[in-house]
């Protein structure tokens, strides 16, 4: 097990304040990063910080991230993080990383992350269901929320054209995150997607009666990493009963599918999500 600190911050200041500023090993959150469930961190923002730390763990260009489990048990608190990384397993073709978050000394969100070693692909076909995604969205630097650029679901905040999809059918989105997870430091393909599948949940569950679910864990595979700044995503199934819910998602760069996510949720309300009023916010 290793601690995992902070990189110097002697790159420059971000164009839009990022999620989490650098105190020695720890994580500061930054208010931006807050979620719609009250007064604690968004799940893709913890999600993207734990993709970031199994990612750092491998040093093998030919290791894909094929899969990342994120459990999120407890709220994580507008307060400094701690961070520490484990390798389970490594193997010739294939290595196993588990981080942690830790406040106060006990744990609030752990991911695991799968990474498999590319290889020949396979001659022959594998039938997979078409996804036809709405255009990629024009960008025009206006249509911005708390989390995302997002275009196609949810409520009117989150979506400036209501013709591509009504709560009570098909949800799809494209993602376009524009500020760093961790000051001084660019997206990776990697962090992004895991961020973007958190969205799962909201994508999948969202109803006539607005999001009445939240996220307690989710899951990222991929079969390679997403291409350019944004990814979209396309509800694939919701089931729920006895207010625990499942979902499903596929995720799409602008050249089409890279992997899939789910989502498993329990029922609650109260889920409020805040605007930006600045793009430097």
């Amino acid at each position: 097990m290793t601690e995992t600190n902070c990189a110097p911050d002697d790159v420059g200041a971000a164009a839009q304040t990022p999620y989490f500023s650098c105190d020695g090993s720890r994580f500061v959150p930054n208010q931006i990063g807050r979620g719609g469930w009250g007064p604690s961190l968004s799940g893709h923002v913890v999600g993207g910080l734990l993709g970031w730390a199994v990612e750092r763990a491998v040093d093998d260009p030919q290791l894909l991230p094929a899969r990342l489990t994120v459990d999120l048990p407890a709220p994580a608190a507008l307060e400094p993080i701690e961070l520490r990384t484990t390798v389970h397993h490594d193997r010739r073709r294939l290595r196993l990383v588990e981080a942690v978050l830790t406040q106060g000394g006990s744990p609030v969100a752990r991911g695991s992350a799968l990474f498999l070693r590319r290889g020949a692909q396979p001659e022959g076909r594998v039938w997979s269901p078409d996804v036809q995604m709405p255009p990629l969205p024009v960008d025009d630097g206006v249509h911005q929320t708390l989390f995302m650029r997002t275009y196609g679901w949810g409520a009117e905040l989150q979506n400036p054209d209501p013709d591509w999809v009504e709560s009570s059918g098909p949800k799809y989105t494209w993602l376009h995150e524009t500020r760093s997870l961790i000051d001084g430091e660019p997206l990776t393909a990697f962090t992004r997607a895991a961020m973007a599948a958190d969205i799962t949940a909201s994508l999948a569950n969202w109803g006539t009666n607005g999001l009445q679910f939240i996220n307690a864990d989710y899951t990222l595979t991929l079969s390679r990493l997403p291409e350019g700044p944004h990814i979209g995503m396309a509800s694939l199934t919701h089931h729920s009963h006895d207010g625990v819910a499942t979902g499903s998602a596929v995720l799409v760069d602008r050249n089409g599918p890279v992997g899939s996510a789910v989502s498993v949720a329990i029922a609650h309300s109260g889920f409020r999500p805040a605007q930006v009023n600045s793009t430097n916010e």
